[in-house]
């Protein structure tokens, strides 16, 4: 689907109309049509419109997207959606159009529960930040751009406010062929839109295609082979990551439906769609409308020495949430199977030199190996008894007890190549167990004990996370900064420097009785930039 290159080559189609007493005329785009029943389609249709006293031959156009044959009448068409008038005499004709598709997402968009930023606050979207990806970008760069917001803002016309017919269609014909357009391919464009308009419209953007996505992903199980067939794309691959360079910081940001997500353990019995008990339902409902959302954060500094250039790093923040995607206002209770989700239970991290980079001298890590403290107390007995016994007797008991002082999270540091590695580890805070790789079996006392550990796991003062489920690591928790010895040669240059994460979700229940659980994983990685030039580091 090309549907923006479509769009520019209409000021000069010569399939418009050219009857004199004919003032408005159209162009359809026939964006899909039903395999079961072929008067039933989906189009975008272009109307030209011409301004009485205008000069101008072609004035202005205005789209809309019209659905056909799924209503009473076969052939009767309904119009969903209108478009704001694009002025053809201008030199960016098509700029409402776009900035009227992005500005409906972001008051369509689910804010997840709790969020201090409703979209009612947010003001109107500004053109400048869409001018700025016009002129910086290739029109083809830009046409994957369209093409997302547009199958963005047709999904609430389509799927969610339409005829269920309808929604199917969409689904298969529009956006299953698609859905590589909400992977990390088209990250460039998208990268630079989310850093024009800031991370409260970013975030409204992300939560809408993780809404989608959960949709998507639900339909494709329950539906089997038919959606599976026609999808290219492996569900894992879906999400989007993103990493910048400004004011002396590498910023990585991730997002990702948790369905998504691949899945390295799962207990899947009694919970496969569709489900039979109406409690797995809910509760697989809710943990399919789920987004990791994740921000992990590097301070770097720059200094320029006689025969070297030393170049240290920190981590200074990870910060980890885990989104309810929706729009039920009416799930306040604690105890609800809606209030269950995944909470981060394995954090692994790296930054360095691009592979094979031959200019770096050495590595010098800031960390030790964290060996557990432990406390030991011993304490022995001697009883004997000697007297006019034929035989002397003598008893001895002794008794030893181990405190260990055993932390949630074990924090460590290792080299991969030039590259530095950080990983966290969710720890059971009795036994010491990792949660990310333990496997519960049924029945065991263990298991029982360390499930019970992990329960009311969002309150009380011992708790591993927020109140709402998030996770936030700051530097120090994270050791000692890091650094790389570079040649001197390298001065005055922009290197790329990459960055990556893997984070590891995990379920157990919470306050509700269930046997599932599961681990799911998802990875990023990307390149940021490393100005060597004094002067212009921070």
């Amino acid at each position: 689907m090309d549907v923006w290159s479509w769009i520019c080559e209409l000021p000069d189609s010569e399939k418009w109309s050219t009857t004199e007493n004919d003032d408005n005329s159209s162009i359809t785009y026939n964006l899909a049509t039903s395999i079961t029943n072929s008067n039933q389609s989906i189009q975008f249709k272009a109307e030209k419109k011409l301004e009485p006293n205008s000069e101008t031959i072609n004035s202005s156009l205005v789209f809309s997207i019209c659905l056909l044959g799924f209503h009473d009448t076969s052939q009767e068409e309904v119009t969903v959606w209108v478009s704001d008038t694009c002025p053809l005499s201008s030199d960016k004709p098509f700029l409402p159009l776009v900035l009227q598709l992005l500005q409906e997402i972001i008051s369509c968009s689910p804010t997840a529960h709790g969020s201090t930023c409703p979209r009612s606050q947010l003001q109107k979207l500004q053109p400048d930040p869409v001018l700025w990806i016009f002129d910086s970008h290739s029109p083809e760069s830009f046409s994957n751009f369209f093409n997302l917001i547009f199958l963005t803002r047709l999904f609430w016309m389509l799927a969610f406010d339409a005829p269920p017919a309808v929604g199917s269609l969409y689904f298969h014909s529009l956006l299953a062929p698609n859905l590589e357009a909400f992977s990390c391919k088209h990250a460039p464009v998208l990268r630079t839109f989310f850093i024009s308009v800031g991370t409260d419209v970013e975030l409204c953007f992300m939560r809408t295609f993780g809404y989608m996505l959960a949709k998507w992903l639900i339909l494709r199980e329950v539906n089997g082979v038919g959606l599976k067939s026609l999808t290219p794309l492996a569900p894992h691959y879906l999400g989007f990551s993103y990493a910048t360079e400004a004011h002396g910081l590498w910023v990585l940001k991730g997002y990702a439906p948790v369905k998504a997500m691949k899945t390295t353990r799962m207990n899947i019995d009694n919970f496969q769609f569709p489900v039979v008990e109406s409690k797995e339902i809910a509760l697989k409902y809710t943990l399919a409308h789920q987004q990791l959302e994740a921000v992990i954060q590097f301070e770097y500094t720059v200094g320029f020495y006689d025969g070297f250039i030393q170049v240290r790093a920190r981590l200074d923040n990870i910060r980890l949430g885990v989104a309810r995607l929706g729009f039920n206002k009416n799930d306040d209770d604690e105890n609800s199977y809606l209030q269950e989700k995944h909470f981060p239970s394995r954090i692994r991290v790296w930054v360095g030199p691009e592979v094979g980079a031959n200019y770096v001298g050495g590595l010098s890590l800031g960390r030790s190996t964290n060996n557990v403290e432990r406390e030991f107390e011993m304490q022995r007995v001697l009883k004997g008894n000697f007297g006019n016994s034929k035989q002397s007797e003598v008893k001895t008991r002794s008794k030893m007890a181990t405190k260990s002082k055993l932390k949630n999270w074990r924090w460590d540091q290792e080299a991969e190549g030039n590259a530095v590695v950080y990983e966290a580890i969710l720890c059971d805070h009795v036994s010491g167990c990792e949660i990310a790789t333990w496997k519960p079996v049924n029945g065991d006392e263990k298991n029982n004990q360390l499930m019970n550990n992990f329960r009311g796991r969002y309150f009380g003062g011992n708790r591993a996370f927020t109140k709402k489920g998030g996770l936030v690591f700051a530097g120090e928790e994270c050791g000692e900064e890091v650094g790389w010895r570079l040649s001197k040669e390298m001065e005055g240059s922009v290197l790329k420097w990459r960055v990556g994460g893997q984070v590891w979700l995990s379920y157990w229940p919470n306050n509700v009785r269930s046997s599932y659980n599961d681990t799911r994983l998802v990875e990023w990685c990307d390149e940021v930039d490393l100005p060597l030039i004094p002067g212009k580091i921070f």
